[in-house]
């Protein structure tokens, strides 16, 4: 008997693939001091951007997405957007001219907005029958999404010694992931919706996917000090090179592939404490992060810190499938991406905006006010727990063969 699509490997691997890119956009920016001299015109902030604006295209991107998902279904937007992102993305190993290449990093962005969404959103709609293998297929979205970062930051790390221009063949890595996604994912066109007036209801959002969105804006507004800030603090304090924080972010990186790997793992053993457990570890990583005098000392709080962040966003994800409304987890998804999004690039203004008056603009003290934000987090997910766990025993007291999850 032939297997059901959803339950071959190739088809896991497939529509996981579209995940590798998800965070690659900005994974050049180790060739940012070679294109400094590249563009003499063009200030240093400006040639910057060439790393940060991508998170607007994605923006734009998963704005878009439901409009291109409803007049060309899910597949033909995923082909779409993986086209888009490897021709905007190679683009630049052809072109030496500033605004051509900045228009480019907005559209490989914008290319992979329009698929970000669906590469979370495609899971429950193959896996919501099981809810284990479900939470186990999100663990492996966020690794597939670790392995592309880490990927292209080590081939990055190499193609630079090539020149500049080289550093952008990272993106013909989105030419596998196309021949399989269109050969082993059979997704069809959406049908023709017969009454608009029944469909419109159900795409809709509630509180609880406003407070996911909110928090997940600052969960990644706050982490990204450690994208930023990390260099800075480990040359000033005189415990390396930028190429040893280059290291240091690619192997922490490959350390949380086996931690979100094990989400399912772990979901089916702690359940909600996933919650509280994971942002008290991305507290403590911070904490120990800023204060480490040594650079051994360093990598355990990054290492402490990816095994937090590889188990608590995962699960935010979960409680996001659980708490949208029916047939609405594409539209939460999308904005909660877009909250992500924003909250990635607005992260060093924000910052500054708080360690200014605090005294505290520098490395040590950034990363301090992240440990004072996820701190807070972690209080109201401990908080979020204790409410859950008292609800699901007053609900199993009361009708013990009911199931038991509470968002």
């Amino acid at each position: 008997m032939k297997k059901a699509p959803e339950k071959q490997i190739i088809f896991k691997i497939s529509l996981l693939s579209i995940s590798l890119f998800l965070m690659m956009a900005p994974q050049i920016s180790s060739a940012l001091p070679l294109m400094y001299k590249a563009f003499p015109g063009v200030n240093q902030t400006a040639v910057q951007t060439l790393s940060t604006i991508p998170n607007f295209g994605i923006v734009l991107g998963l704005v878009i997405s439901p409009f291109l998902v409803k007049f060309l279904g899910e597949k033909v937007t995923i082909l779409t957007g993986l086209l888009l992102t490897l021709i905007s993305g190679v683009f630049p190993m052809f072109a030496s001219a500033y605004t051509p290449i900045l228009i480019s990093r907005f559209l490989i962005g914008l290319g992979i907005g329009t698929f970000n969404s669906l590469a979370v959103s495609l899971i429950p709609e193959f896996y919501s029958q099981d809810e284990e293998e479900m939470a186990t297929m999100i663990g492996y979205q966020n690794v597939m999404s670790s392995i592309g970062a880490a990927l292209s930051s080590f081939l990055v790390s190499y193609l630079v010694t090539i020149s500049w221009h080289a550093a952008f063949a990272i993106y013909f890595l989105v030419i596998p992931a196309l021949i399989l996604f269109t050969l082993f994912v059979p997704l069809k066109k959406q049908p023709v919706v017969t009454s608009q007036h029944e469909a419109r209801p159900k795409q809709s959002i509630n509180s609880k996917v406003i407070l996911i969105a909110g928090l997940m804006f600052a969960i990644f507004a706050f982490y990204m000090p450690m994208a930023y800030e990390l260099p800075s603090l480990i040359v000033s304090q005189q415990m390396g090179t930028a190429s040893t924080a280059a290291l240091i972010a690619g192997l922490s990186t490959l350390i949380g592939i086996p931690i979100g790997a094990s989400f399912g793992f772990f979901f089916k053993r702690l359940h909600d404490k996933i919650f509280p457990l994971g942002f008290i570890l991305v507290t403590l990583g911070f904490l120990i992060t800023a204060l480490s005098p040594n650079i051994a000392i360093l990598f355990g709080g990054v290492i402490v810190l990816g095994f937090g962040f590889g188990l608590g966003v995962p699960y935010m994800y979960n409680w996001l499938d659980w708490s949208a409304p029916s047939n609405s987890v594409n539209l939460a998804t999308t904005i909660v991406l877009v909250l992500v999004n924003v909250g990635c690039a607005l992260s060093p203004s924000l910052l500054a905006l708080i360690a200014t008056p605090l005294g505290l603009n520098h490395p040590r003290g950034i990363m301090l006010i992240s440990t004072c934000a996820f701190l807070v987090i972690a209080i109201y997910a401990t908080i979020h727990y204790l409410g859950v766990h008292k609800a699901n025993v007053a609900k199993e007291a009361a009708h013990s063969k009911e199931p038991h999850n509470v968002h």
